[in-house]
């Protein structure tokens, strides 16, 4: 199963995926709740909001004392009449842009934490063998990936934007309103009325806007995931000469992520201008009403201009909550996905570390019915065997039987559904991890190989001996993959292995593990990207590791493994669906 077909099962709508897990409403309390720092973020921002409504009406009351007193006073049209009040209004002008910097300049470091402890969360759950088993990862590696990355990132504008002009909302829009309905209450009456065709109509455009960002979040996952795969394909496809086939469905992914993105931005467009223009005749309606009052001398003059002044501050945070709106939706979504990854861990049962030792070096590994049931059926099932030190024991099977599952388990990394692994007589779910750990060497299907020299990457699990290290890479021909490089062991590398080819990652990390004294070896296809001549050479030197009483359990497909194993276990899964 490819990287991309993972993405689009866990992120498909119609059969209860994640991107069907999207909230509708403006905030998720879980946001709150999970993040320490998003609550302390609330708490500023609503200071912040009461200092500039505060500000506002001062602002609005200043103005109006002073024109009004102009036009109907004229001894009051010199400066020094007119002092105090524009002293104050300066300063309730200077303390709204105060507060404005401020805000903008808190809003942008808050939010910045607010993602950076949500992605550790993440992260933490996802690293942590306890909470999220390997297997699990491998199914969620690239959603979590794009949400991770890209998508969180997106939660920046609803953290400085769209969160704050709500807040603005629950603390202006209602002080406002009762200001002017203290002056003018039909001024207020109309207000009321008009205010919730705002709302209603962000509800609306919010319902349209819900899928399409789902959609744009899923095909954005599914892109990744077929670029991930392509990248980490390339160098076989580029020696098999196909390197320009998986194009195509790339094309057709970008395609499908263009249509998504512009959907989104048509109605983001869209709803802006029917908002905008929402708000604008709302508050020409006060303006009229007003406007025929004083005509009348149905209100004064000061009272007039104060509901006038601040008729469009009742509406403007509705208004940003609303240009913000679109901005937000993929952080939002995003937010979502990574508070479901961390709660849907938190509700896992509980996995707890056992506490026991043993000692693995001449101990037989003992494999009773053990089955892990997969999203495939079952992977392996029923897989019993005898794994003994001194034997070069080679697991075989069609691909998805079940045989990476299976040394997960003898690791500890992954309880089976039914059966057990014992070490001994003790089985690994009592043992401590750490300390059975530090008894074997694991060579993944993918080596680790991180950024730095090559001596750092050799000595990456603990410092090796150096004749150890010799002798490790003459048998897998790493001496001349050293000697080949520009600075030996202390050329640099990089993320990933850049700088060496897809086999002279793999002779690094078989030189690595050949070099380990642990008694345990376990390893996932080691004869990967290696000639006949380069896996006979590496397969004698395993089963020499066998000979001097270590217990060697490899995957393999090739033939040739075949000839050196002492033991052949055929992994049998996908059955008992």
């Amino acid at each position: 199963m490819t990287r991309a077909t993972v993405a689009d099962d866990t992120l498909g709508v119609d059969d209860g995926g994640s991107s069907a897990r999207v909230r509708t409403g403006p905030i998720d309390p879980r946001l709150i709740r999970h993040s320490s720092r998003a609550r302390g973020y609330v708490i500023v921002t609503a200071a912040f909001s009461a200092a500039t409504v505060i500000a506002i009406i001062v602002t609005a009351a200043m103005a109006a004392s002073i024109v009004s007193e102009i036009i109907v006073d004229p001894p009051a049209r010199s400066i020094a009449a007119q002092q105090v009040h524009l002293v104050v209004l300066a300063g309730a002008l200077g303390v709204r842009a105060l507060m404005s910097f401020l805000h903008d300049r808190y809003a942008q470091r808050a939010s910045a934490r607010v993602i950076a402890q949500l992605r550790n969360q993440a992260l933490e759950v996802l690293t942590d063998p306890s909470r999220t088993s390997p297997r699990d990862l491998l199914a969620r590696r690239d959603h979590a990936t794009t949400v991770l990355l890209r998508g969180l990132d997106s939660l920046g504008p609803y953290l400085s934007g769209y969160l704050p002009a709500l807040i603005v909302t629950v603390t202006v829009t209602p002080t406002v309103v009762a200001v002017i309905a203290v002056t003018d209450w039909p001024s207020a009456l109309i207000i009321l009325i008009t205010l919730p065709l705002i709302p209603l109509f962000m509800v609306l455009i919010g319902l349209m806007t819900r899928d399409r960002t789902a959609r744009k979040l899923a095909t954005m996952s599914r892109l990744t995931a077929q670029l991930l795969d392509l990248i980490a394909g390339l160098p076989t496809l580029r020696a098999m000469n196909r390197s320009r086939g998986p194009a195509d469905r790339v094309a057709v992914l970008g395609q499908a992520h263009r249509r998504s993105t512009m959907s989104a931005l048509r109605v983001a467009f869209l709803s802006g201008a029917v908002l905008e223009l929402l708000a604008t005749l709302c508050v020409a309606l006060v303006a009229v009403g007003i406007g025929l009052r004083l005509v009348y001398g149905e209100m004064s003059l000061y009272a007039g201009i104060l509901a006038l002044i601040l008729a469009p501050e009742a509406y403007h945070p509705l208004r940003r909550v609303g240009a913000q709106f679109h901005n937000s939706a993929d952080g939002v979504a995003a937010a979502g996905e990574v508070i479901d990854l961390i709660e849907g861990a938190d509700d896992a049962p509980a996995v707890t570390p056992g506490t026991r030792t043993c000692v693995v070096a001449g101990t037989p590994i003992t494999l009773l019915d053990v089955g892990v049931h997969g999203r495939d059926g079952w992977a392996p099932y029923r897989l019993s065997a005898v794994i003994r030190p001194g034997e070069l024991t080679v697991l075989t099977g069609r691909n998805g039987a079940g045989k990476s599952t299976a040394l997960l388990a003898v690791m500890g990394l992954l309880n089976p559904d039914e059966g057990s692994v014992l070490i001994g007589s003790i089985s690994v779910a009592e043992l401590d991890p750490d300390a059975l750990h530090e008894q074997m060497a694991w060579l993944p299907q993918q080596p680790v190989v991180v950024p730095g020299t090559v001596a750092d990457n050799l000595a990456l699990f603990g410092t090796l001996d150096a004749a150890a290290i010799r002798s490790a890479a003459a048998a897998t021909g790493f001496d001349g993959v050293l000697a080949s490089l520009p600075a030996g062991p202390d050329t640099i590398l990089g993320a990933g292995g850049v700088g060496l080819s897809a086999g002279q990652r793999q002779r690094l990390a078989l030189t690595r593990v050949l070099a380990s004294p642990s008694p345990l070896m376990l390893l996932d296809e080691p004869t990967a990207h290696l000639d006949d001549v380069s896996a006979a050479r590496v397969l004698d030197a395993l089963t020499a590791r066998a000979r001097a009483g270590d217990t060697v359990v490899v995957i393999a497909h090739q033939p040739i493994a075949r000839t050196f194993a002492d033991q052949i276990i055929d992994v049998g899964g996908g059955e008992g669906v």
